[in-house]
This record gives structure tokens, C-alpha cells and sequence, in this order.
């Protein structure tokens, strides 16, 4: 097989194009069937190509035809053994990667600054998180990665965990010493499973952090969607064999996966792996220039910091994607939220994320010289913005706090589970959360089931929700209520 064949795709515009007869779901029957300006606005080719798993188009739950062909190219091209296409985005993809080597009370060493859906895979599978705390940046008040020696002491102290779970590269762009990890793990034959939902390019760019596969990771969850060029909610979940089975992950992902899979998102897999396998080191370097020229240019700009390669050379900062543009700009006096609606308001600018310190842009193929251009003179026209007070004084850069981890009281499927009671959010210091909180995105939880909560861990949600950041998670949508494990108060 060519990386320059589209199996998947290919086979569906042909289906398209003998234009058979339709009995069966979706109903809308190529659009005839559905709202009028709706299908206009999608287009015919799209819905032409909207099927369900008809013997001719294969079936993702078994297949044995065109996506088995995509997914056997997928693997050649990622350097795995198997790869599996997702419906369920990366999400679907981690859960079904935990849910494969953990069972009920099985230990599962991972970092406290996780995706919500690892913590929900711990959930369901009835595993007992073993946290390793990541490193703090003090400075940028976000957290980085887990270190080779932090990964050492939880295997020597816990030498029955069955899987070792590492996040690469962090939202931020930021890699640990991923390989290293791996040996570590590997000598004590733990697998390691890999949260790669944004490192899709760093596997074709050797001037990225090294990729899970490449690493000799056991198993990866990648988002193709986030920066690869596919629809949204279509991942892969990439497997060396080994210490993990293919057969059991596929029977996995099958629990976990729709039977109306999404041939739309299929076959967008499909067509970004061959873009990503055949052209992606020549359009990611154009990538890489334009991210570095950006940075280089918002650092020119006084109270703005760009995050380059001088964070660099600790164990938690072994490498970094330079695609990924993380300003800091606390400088201004300002949130990180504060920036990101001045510039969707000013300037018609829509960032992937802020906190309470930074913005977070993404760079990516998409990208060109004029998009770059526009988004540094916004910057530009906001630190003249926030970076005079009234009568010429400086502006106070915001103080960086960031508390400390929770303690885990009980295993989160134990805490998810238990009798439950409702009380005030202000009265809960020292109780048993049951229910997660997060900020999202990122969707790294600042509680999880089982944790005590803390006095100091109540102001930072506070002082989130104040910024106007958007926390998810418990079921009082107004968070004036909270919901803890009835009738127990921790013990210190």
C-alpha cells in the first residue's frame, strides 16, 4: 500500500457516485429528507458520503475491508503496529486505551494534571489512581510534566501498577523525557500509555519533541482533529504489541464506541494521514517558521511574554512543540481571560484558550505570513491598551498563585458512587468532593471524587470564577451548591 492511496475515502465516493437506492438509516437519505437550508449549507457531497456501516463501506466495530486498509496505513504512517480510528475523539480513544489494561482496584500510575476523560476512565474501570505531581511553574502558574525520577520512586513504591500513563506534549506544548520514562517502565514491564491528544504533528518533524511510537510507548491516544487536519471528534489510538493486546483494545473501543459510526469523520482520517504522511514535513516546517516568527515578534512587545526554548532544561521541561504559542500576560495587570475577550471584541480574534496568566494560540498548517500579522498587531494594540494607568503610572503585574493538590481520601469510583449529600460550596472545606470541577478548557480537574476539599482550593475556584473562567464539572451549574460523600468529615 501507498501512503498516497485513501482507501476509505476513495471507496465512499465511489459508493456515492453508483448512487444506490437507500433503505437504509440515516433517514435524511443523502439530504432529501432533512431541512432544506441545512443542506444547502452542508453541501451534497458531504451528505452523500453520510452512511452507516453497509457490508460495501466495511463496519469500524470489525473491519475487514476499507477501513481496515486506512487504519493498517494510519499504523505504517504513526509507527505503530495497529492503529484504530475513533469516532469518539480522543476522549473515546483514552478511555478505551486505560480501560484495556486496568481492571477494578488495579493501580495506575498517572500525573494529577490529567484530561477529565483519564479520571473518568479511572472511574469506570474501577482503577486506583497513584498520582505523581507535576512540576510548577511558578512563573507561568501552570503545571508541566512528570519527571523520569518521579516515575522511578512511584514504580519502586508501588511495583504492581499495571500501566504507567504520561501526558506528551502537555497542552502548553511542553514534553517530559519521554523516552526515558518508557525505559524506566519497560524495566519494570509496565506499559506506558500515552495522552497524545495534542502532538499529532510531532510525529512527522524532527524538530519536534519525540512522539509516543516513537518513544516506544505501549499505546497513544492522538487528536488528528486538534492540529491534523481532520474533523472534529476523529482521533486514533496507535499500539505497539507486547505488553498490551490489540484484540482486547479492539473489544474495548467497540464497548465504547457508537454502532452509527461517522463515515464523514472516517474518511477525513483517512485523507489527513495521507496529507500528514506525504507532505507533513515539508508544510509543518512552514508551520514551525511562522510560529517562531510570531514568537520572536511578541516578544518585542513590552509586558508580553512568549514562551520559547529558554524554558527548556529542567526534567519536566525536556522539550517543546514551537508550535504552540503561550503568551504570558499577567504583565498588563490583566487575566488571561481578561486578553482573550479584549481580542475577540477588538480585533474578531478567537484563541484556544486562556487562564488566569496566559493566552494559548495554535499555529498550525492552516496557517499563513497575513494570519500571523494580524495577530501580532492585536497584541500589539492591547499592551498599549492595559500597559498605561491613568496618569503614567506602571501597571502591577497580577501576583502568580497556584495551591496545591488536593489529598485523595478515597478512590474516585468509590467517592462517584457513595451516598452523596448536596451542601453550601462556601461550607465544604474538609469534605469529600464527589464530583468533579474543572476549568475547561483545559479540562484538567481542580477537584476530583474521592479528594478532601480545601479552604485554599475553594478561593482559587472562587478566583477562577470571578476572572469569568468557565468551570465544568458539578451538577449545580451555579456552583452555590456542591456535592460531597454524606455524612463523613476527613481526618487529617
Amino acid at each position: 500500500m501507498s501512503q498516497h492511496e485513501t482507501p476509505l475515502f476513495t471507496g465512499l465516493k465511489e459508493h456515492a457516485k453508483r448512487n444506490p437506492y437507500q433503505f437504509h438509516i440515516p433517514g435524511h437519505k443523502k439530504g432529501q429528507g432533512m431541512d432544506p437550508e441545512f443542506r444547502d449549507f452542508i453541501g451534497e457531497n458531504a451528505l452523500s458520503i453520510d452512511l452507516i456501516n453497509i457490508a460495501p463501506l466495511d463496519d469500524l466495530h470489525q473491519p475487514k475491508g476499507m477501513i481496515k486498509k486506512a487504519q493498517d496505513l494510519a499504523a505504517q504512517a504513526f509507527g505503530a503496529d495497529h492503529t484504530f480510528f475513533s469516532v469518539q475523539g480522543t476522549s473515546g480513544a483514552i478511555m478505551t486505551m486505560i480501560m484495556s489494561v486496568v481492571s477494578p482496584g488495579d493501580k495506575i500510575i498517572v500525573p494529577r494534571n490529567v484530561h477529565k476523560s483519564i479520571m473518568t476512565a479511572i472511574v469506570f474501570s474501577g482503577a486506583t489512581p497513584v498520582f505523581i505531581h507535576p512540576e510548577i511553574d511558578r512563573d507561568l502558574g501552570i503545571s508541566h510534566g512528570i519527571t523520569p525520577q518521579s516515575v522511578k520512586r512511584a514504580l519502586e513504591q508501588n511495583p504492581d501498577a499495571k500501566a504507567v500513563l504520561v501526558i506528551n506534549p502537555t497542552y502548553y506544548g511542553i514534553s517530559a523525557n519521554l523516552s526515558e520514562i518508557v525505559d524506566i517502565a519497560h524495566s519494570y514491564h509496565v506499559p506506558v500509555l500515552v495522552d497524545e491528544a495534542h502532538g499529532v504533528l510531532i510525529h512527522f518533524h524532527d524538530k519536534m519533541p519525540l512522539s509516543a511510537m516513537q518513544a516506544g510507548a505501549d499505546m497513544a491516544a492522538t487528536s488528528v482533529h486538534k492540529l491534523g487536519g481532520s474533523l472534529t471528534g476523529s482521533s486514533i489510538l496507535n499500539i505497539k504489541e507486547g505488553l498490551v493486546s490489540a484484540k482486547r483494545v479492539q473489544t474495548i473501543l467497540s464497548m465504547l464506541t457508537t454502532t452509527s459510526t461517522s463515515y464523514i469523520l472516517l474518511a477525513s482520517l483517512d485523507t489527513a494521514r495521507k496529507r500528514l504522511a506525504t507532505e507533513g514535513y515539508s508544510i509543518i516546517e512552514k508551520t514551525i517558521k511562522l510560529a517562531n516568527e510570531a514568537r520572536e515578534k511578541i516578544n518585542q512587545i513590552p509586558l508580553l511574554y512568549c514562551v520559547g526554548e529558554e524554558i527548556l532544561g529542567k526534567e519536566a521541561t525536556y522539550d517543546l512543540d514551537p508550535t504552540k504559542l503561550l503568551i504570558s500576560v499577567k504583565d498588563l495587570g490583566i487575566t488571561g481571560y481578561d486578553a482573550e475577550v479584549w481580542l475577540r471584541e477588538e480585533n474578531n480574534i478567537e484563541v484556544e484558550l486562556s487562564d488566569l496568566y496566559n493566552i494559548l494560540c495554535l499555529i498550525t498548517t492552516a496557517d499563513h505570513e497575513k494570519n500571523i500579522m494580524v495577530l501580532v498587531q492585536a497584541l500589539k494594540k492591547m499592551a498599549e491598551h492595559f500597559g498605561k494607568n491613568p496618569g503614567g503610572k506602571p501597571v502591577q503585574p497580577l501576583p502568580v498563585h497556584v495551591p496545591d493538590i488536593p489529598v485523595l481520601a478515597l478512590s474516585p469510583r468509590d467517592a462517584f458512587y457513595a451516598d452523596t449529600e448536596s451542601i453550601p460550596f462556601e461550607e465544604s472545606a474538609g469534605r469529600i468532593i464527589a464530583e468533579f470541577l474543572m476549568v475547561y478548557p483545559p479540562g484538567i480537574p481542580i477537584f476530583i471524587p474521592g479528594e478532601i476539599i480545601t479552604q485554599e482550593n475553594l478561593n482559587y475556584v472562587k478566583e477562577t470564577i470571578e476572572a469569568g473562567l468557565p468551570v465544568q464539572g458539578p451538577e449545580d451549574p451555579d456552583l452555590k451548591m456542591i456535592k460531597v460523600i454524606k455524612e463523613h468529615i476527613a481526618i487529617r
